[in-house]
């Protein structure tokens, strides 16, 4: 067993490489499928912050539907994982009374063992990745290899979710600056005055400042080509 845990250590390192977040899942998902033993298809299920249930990532369209019965029901590991638990586990669903109503969903679309493993939680948003199979009898030694997973993914995760964040503020920032600039020439304004500007109305009209910004910024456009018109 050591000698397999240092063998899918190798794998994941090379394979889960972060990128922007939402590439980061797909490549998480895929990466589950190549590395993980008898891994048929994955998907990833986020619990946002008012409880909606959300699928990302599967590598085959057919998970869709099947996610879906699991949210409607309640039932199933991939809603145990992304709700409550650690790690869920079926190694043969037609003989698993715990979820009667989703498993002749999953039985239907040729699913046979399925598991959910939590992969992290945060103020707005939980994870759980999930892992399906067409054969009977799989993941019944999962639970080391899913730790190790669930490590390396959230690792990644929180990376990838540092350099989204980080793109979007320097985005916001860009764009507000650029709307710093079409006040500053529109009304003749210094670039305090022109921010002052925006400020106050973004709290006037009880909106983010980048909101506010983005309008001008659109305003400017449409004006743009309104000259370019006539």
């Amino acid at each position: 067993m050591e000698d397999d845990l240092l063998h899918y250590a190798r794998r994941l390192l090379r394979d889960l490489q972060p990128g922007d977040l939402e590439q980061t899942l797909s490549r998480m998902t895929a990466a589950a499928v190549e590395v993980l033993p008898d891994v048929t298809m994955a998907s990833i299920t986020i619990r946002h912050s008012d409880d909606r249930l959300e699928t990302f990532a599967p590598t085959d369209d057919v998970l869709l539907p099947v996610d879906a019965a699991q949210y409607q029901f309640r039932e199933g590991p991939c809603y145990e994982a992304a709700t409550d638990e650690a790690y869920v586990v079926s190694s043969n669903l037609a003989a698993d009374d715990r979820w009667p109503n989703y498993s002749k969903v999953a039985l239907a679309s040729h699913i046979r063992a399925q598991a959910g493993i939590s992969l992290f939680d945060s103020p707005r948003f939980q994870g759980a990745l999930n892992l399906y199979s067409s054969k009977v009898g799989a993941f019944a030694d999962l639970e080391p290899l899913s730790e190790l997973f669930s490590h390396q993914a959230a690792v990644v995760i929180g990376y990838a979710r540092e350099i989204s964040d980080l793109r979007q503020a320097m985005l916001t920032r860009q764009q507000i600056g650029q709307a710093i600039g079409i006040v500053m020439e529109r009304y003749g304004l210094g670039e305090e005055r022109a921010f002052a500007f925006l400020a106050r109305l973004s709290q006037n009209r009880n909106e983010k400042l980048y909101v506010v910004a983005q309008e001008f910024r659109e305003s400017a456009g449409e004006t743009g080509s309104a000259d370019v018109e006539g």
